[in-house]
């Protein structure tokens, strides 16, 4: 690729500082960090309740529904995952290597977040069994610390490689492209393959009135009937869904474990902090000065709804309501175009609204669409439309957020070094992956939760009229409220482009007087 071209697309200069096939290689890795997380993050609720049947009906964990001990489980571990980011941060902040304190992460952790991933999808675990949910919530546990140990220096990285925010915010529009990229391949390729090869097993309408008249039954007799061969098939089903998703974890496995690697070699890290490390307590008090880092912190909490429909729910509602599981990868492929658009814009929009108002306004904006869906509904054609038009146009909120955050938190570290003189990258790039986390952890529970109040029974592939309604509102309507609440903290956000840049030039003025 033109080596001018790419200089121009991340604002770098030739020869000095962070150059582009840096910026590249950073991409890269985090383009493989999104296929291990998406597996995870998208498709192990699913793997749960209809791969080992944790969805069924009369399958209990202690004295609680299957369905609703995976989501508390999706919900505790995630928040868990998230409090451990902080810690992270910490050690981050300490560490010294010849490589530098965010590189070697990449180096160190890519196998052992390999192994765990395909542990969680290992098609030996028994449908239904307590004792492999149990195993189960070990795995996953682990899983979220050993990312964890990865996550939080990679996204530290960015700010060791670049001060200046219009060089890192380009490396981060384009790096949050490419993971936009990666997730994406994932969320819709994976669910296409899982339709193709279990659709051998699904009965339709006619199938099933067939086997009624074949059979010659009463109404009671052939409903039970019914419910046994359905169930029968969704043994078969569930059994084929364990091997697709195990395959398709090792693929993205195999795929990712070198970007990890190609990272760490060709990256470089500039600005990191030479003196003794600071101990977990020292960070966490830096962590509660940098105020306008907690407003960031408190809007991606009270956002993490905004997103629900891109995960298990959405699954949830495709595969049950409009009965092709398969219709998940539309569903994630409408929000891409609004995304890209977005996403591309997001530097111009910085410039001319400041990254605040940008943020806040596509998120008022995205809460009014999510609310025209709610009262449209989508039990027509026309209604279905409706809620595709919907669903493009809130590709500009989230293509903003997947950007926008990331370069408000760099500037937050360049605030938190100016008012402290301490930069503590690792302390304040936690909470993002934090709030990420926590959207993830809100996102997968709101599922989870509708699954089991809309009644659906992965046994059986079946939901009432009712239960469609209420799988419906519960996904828009916590959407709503979600994109409305998280522009609400913004409002008091003060670091301006102008800001940000005064308090580079009086660090770096501050170091020359030393």
């Amino acid at each position: 690729m033109n080596s001018n071209f790419l200089h121009k697309l991340f604002g770098t200069t030739p020869g000095k500082g962070v150059q582009p096939k840096e910026a590249v290689a950073y991409s890269i890795a985090g383009f493989g960090q999104n296929f291990i997380c998406t597996i995870i993050g998208s498709y192990l609720t699913i793997f749960l309740t209809d791969a080992l049947l944790f969805g069924a009906d009369g399958v209990k964990i202690g004295s609680i529904s299957g369905a609703i001990a995976v989501a508390y489980l999706m919900l505790g571990t995630r928040i868990f995952d998230a409090l451990n980011d902080p810690i992270m941060g910490s050690i981050v902040d300490r560490t010294r290597t010849k490589w530098g304190k965010c590189r070697p992460y990449l180096k160190w952790m890519a196998f052992p977040i390999a192994f765990m991933t395909i542990a969680c999808f290992l098609p030996v675990y028994s449908a239904k069994a307590i004792s492999t949910f149990v195993v189960i919530s070990v795995i996953y546990v682990i899983w979220s610390v050993v990312y964890t140990v990865a996550d939080v220096p990679y996204w530290g990285l960015s700010t060791c490689m670049t001060n200046d925010t219009v060089v890192r915010g380009n490396i981060l529009t384009v790096t949050r492209l490419v993971c936009t990229l990666g997730a994406g391949i994932v969320t819709v390729f994976v669910p296409i393959i899982t339709n193709a090869v279990t659709a051998k097993f699904k009965y339709t309408a006619g199938d099933i009135a067939q086997i009624m008249a074949d059979k010659g039954v009463d109404a009671e007799t052939a409903k039970n009937f019914v419910g046994t061969v359905i169930a029968g098939r969704e043994i078969a089903n569930a059994d084929t869904l364990k091997w697709t998703y195990f395959i398709c974890a090792v693929v993205l496995v195999v795929l990712a474990v070198p970007m990890f690697f190609y990272g760490f070699k060709n990256t470089k890290e500039r600005f990191t902090a030479t003196d003794n490390p600071s101990s977990l307590g020292h960070n966490l008090k830096l962590l509660f000065k940098n105020k306008q880092l907690l407003l960031i912190v408190l809007s991606g909490v009270l956002g993490g709804a905004r997103m629900v429909y891109t995960y298990t729910g959405g699954l949830y509602f495709a595969k049950y309501v409009l009965q092709n599981e398969g219709l998940y990868s539309l569903i994630t492929l409408l929000v891409v175009p609004g995304g890209l658009v977005a996403s591309v814009l997001v530097p111009w929009m910085s410039k001319k609204f400041t990254k605040k108002w940008t943020y806040v306004a596509v998120h008022l904006f995205g809460g009014i669409v999510m609310a025209i869906m709610y009262f449209v509904g989508y039990d027509a054609p026309w209604k279905l439309a409706v809620a595709a038009v919907g669903l493009v146009l809130l590709g500009i909120p989230q293509g903003v957020n997947n950007i926008i955050t990331y370069a408000m938190i760099g500037d937050t570290v360049d605030y938190l070094e100016w008012k402290t003189g301490e930069r503590g990258e690792g302390i304040c790039f936690a909470m993002q992956t934090l709030i990420n986390k926590i959207g993830m952890a809100i996102g997968a529970f709101i599922g989870v939760i509708s699954f089991s109040v809309a009644g659906i029974n992965s046994e059986t592939g079946f939901i009432s009229a009712e239960g469609a309604n209420t799988l419906w509102n519960m996904l828009v309507l916590s959407g709503v409220i979600s994109m409305f609440a998280c522009a609400v903290p913004m409002f008091f956000y003060k670091i301006t482009e102008k800001k940000q840049a005064e308090m580079v030039a009086e660090i770096e003025t501050r170091k020359m007087n030393k």
